[in-house]
């Protein structure tokens, strides 16, 4: 069930960073970067170093994803947060 959630998740990612390609705001802003922090968002596991580093550089879009109703619910979700605060990225406020 978990692998399923992860596998959505991954490939939810991969269409909308393909369909918001182009300028330069969508190569700052690039979900597809957070599909490395798919089992921490949707299964709870601990961070990985590359998710966490991932997070930081996309820090500054966690607002834009949070009003996007693809990802509103995962980047709204209990998993996120422990992510974040796990990470050491601060929870933004939008």
């Amino acid at each position: 069930m978990a692998r399923a959630a992860v596998t959505s998740f991954v490939a939810l990612l991969a269409v909308v960073a393909t369909m918001s390609a182009g300028g330069a705001s969508a190569q700052q802003c690039d979900a597809g970067q957070l599909a490395v922090c798919a089992p921490a968002i949707v299964s709870g596991a601990a961070p990985t170093a590359a998710c966490c580093s991932n997070l930081r550089a996309q820090r500054g879009c966690f607002c834009q994803y949070a009003r996007n109703p693809a990802y509103s619910g995962y980047i709204n979700s209990p998993n996120s947060r422990r992510a974040l605060a796990s990470c050491g990225v601060s929870i933004p406020r939008c």
